[in-house]
């Protein structure tokens, strides 16, 4: 079903997914979620570099697109679980294809960074 872009703030679907997944982060986030569910705690250990401020934002907004679930469970102490929904299961599927792509291009892509 394809879906139209007119009237809205989008101009194609790229722009619109784009919108959901953009940012340094957040696909790091979806892509250490694909295994399962993890705590706060193992996602900020999990991704190297990711301040607990930018991954508790970053969550949140996912939260918010309705992409990852997030699951307090009722016990001293609080736990909290973050995991994908089906549409944020769907959109992982849609990043392996550009992780696919990285692998096979990463010789190339390291070399440009080493040059800059």
């Amino acid at each position: 079903m394809a879906a139209t872009f007119a009237g809205s703030k989008y101009s194609c679907g790229l722009d619109a997914a784009v919108s959901v997944v953009g940012g340094k982060w957040k696909p790091l986030i979806l892509w250490q979620l694909h295994d399962g569910a993890k705590r706060h705690g193992e996602l900020r250990r999990s991704i190297a570099g990711v301040s607990e401020k930018v991954l508790t934002q970053q969550l949140r907004e996912l939260q918010s697109h309705g992409i990852v679930h997030r699951e307090v469970f009722a016990e001293v102490p609080p736990r909290v679980e973050y995991s994908l929904t089906t549409l944020g299961q769907s959109l992982n599927e849609a990043l392996r294809t550009l992780g696919d792509w990285g692998e096979e291009h990463a010789e190339h892509i390291i070399g440009l960074s080493a040059e800059t």
